[in-house]
This record gives structure tokens, sequence and C-alpha cells, in this order.
């Protein structure tokens, strides 16, 4: 039996966000026929991951890949996530859930977020924020900062990573940052899925910076995320099949 493809992404109070998640996933079916593929969440909104894979179990599948639809490994992807998957393995013997790599830094997701920065208007003094969540780990926020330094390279402007929460440079500290640096028209590269409560606190403080700044849309509706989801998806059947485990 063909394992399912759980795709979990983090949840939000936003109805967007969720909306966009399912609209991703129905990408992901058309992208993947054969393959069941089922959407879930870590939080706040439904249905819970721990719920789909206690369902699948039930059904009789005792394989499942999950997909971790997330930008970076921190605390959900090291921490949140591993222990709903052993909380479900405890509870459903015989089953067996494999975890993929997170989307991450993948260079199609880069291609995404710079094809959305097409739209800006071509300005003189234009830098760029690479707008992120923000997170405790300081290997998730080196990523966010390695992409700013390699797009930088590549657009020839000023470029800087800024964070939403939980680490700076927060947008107001990033704008300043490029302030120093001659720019006075600000462009926001979203290093974001879904639209959400983040992203909008992101877009809310670079126009308090500069009232004329550019927003780019999240990543998620962009049908290359997709092709992502699937490759990961595709290593960890490969990581299964190695292990000898039956699929």
């Amino acid at each position: 039996m063909t394992p399912p493809l759980v795709a979990v992404a983090h949840g939000s109070r936003d109805p967007r966000s969720a909306a966009t998640v399912r609209a991703l996933v129905d990408v992901v079916r058309a992208q993947a026929p054969g393959i069941s593929v089922y959407e879930s969440f870590l939080d706040l909104s439904a249905p819970l991951v721990t719920d789909v894979l206690r369902s699948l179990h039930a059904a009789g599948h005792r394989t499942a890949v999950v997909v971790p639809l997330l930008l970076g490994s921190a605390f959900h992807a090291r921490v949140d996530l591993p222990a709903l998957i052993d909380e479900v393995v405890a509870a459903c013997p015989g089953f067996r859930v494999q975890v993929s790599d997170v989307l991450g830094a993948d260079p199609a997701l880069e291609a995404v977020a710079l094809d959305r920065l097409a739209a800006a208007p071509r300005r003189r003094g234009t830098g760029v924020l690479v707008g992120a969540v923000g997170s405790s780990n300081a290997s998730a926020n080196a990523v966010v900062a390695s992409l700013a330094a390699r797009w930088e390279e590549r657009l020839g402007l000023p470029v800087s990573e800024a964070f939403a929460s939980a680490t700076q440079p927060d947008i107001p500290a990033a704008a300043e940052k490029l302030r120093s640096r001659g720019v006075r028209h600000l462009v926001v590269a979203s290093w974001f899925l879904a639209p959400g409560l983040l992203p909008d606190r992101i877009a809310r403080l670079a126009r308090e910076a500069d009232p004329g700044a550019f927003i780019a849309a999240p990543l998620a509706d962009d049908p290359r995320v997709a092709d992502v989801v699937v490759a990961r998806y595709a290593t960890a059947v490969t990581g299964l099949l190695r292990t000898g485990q039956h699929v």
C-alpha cells in the first residue's frame, strides 16, 4: 500500500492561512495522482496532525509520510512535531510514521520568492527586507540571513533579513540598517508560505518605515511549492524502503 502523504502546517487563528494550506494541498494532489494526500496542522487549525494519523491507522494503514510545510528547522520541526508523532506511534501499535525534511530554503522556493519581487517598482534607492517569522534557534535565523546575503549579490541591491518575532533585527531595525546604506524605498520579500498575523505585522511595520513600501505575496499559491512537497515525500519513501519497511 502506498503510504499516504500528510502535509502538516503550523496552523493559525487567521483563516486565510489554513485556506492557503488547503489550496496548496489540492495542487499536491493534482501533481501526485495515486497518492492519498491530507492536510493537517500542529495547532490552532483543524484537522490536527495527530487526528489525521490516528484515522489513517484506524483505516488500516501501517505507514505514513509526514511532510512539514515549514520554511525552517526550528522548534516546531525539532520538538513539537516529533513529540506529536511519538504520541501517535505509542497509541497505534505497528504504525510507522516517516517525517520528511522541512521545505526549508529549497532553490525552488527561493526562485518563487524572488519572482514575487518582479512586480516591485524599479526606483533608485531601493532596498529589500527578507521578512521571516524569526526563531529562538540561531541556525534557523542564519538560514534567512544567508538568503539575504545571496539575494543582495544576485539583485545588486542592499538586502537585510527582518524578523517578525523572537530575534533581531526586527523590521524597524532592519529598515534603519538599510537606510544607513542609502536606501529610501523598501521592498519586502515574503519568506512565508501563507498570509497570516505575522506577515501582516511585517507589512504594517514596513509601511510605518516607508508608506510606499512594496509587500510581496507569500509563496504557497505557486505550483513550484507543491513540487517541493512531492519531492520531500519521495525522498522519505525512499528512506522507508532503505530501512526494509514494507510500504
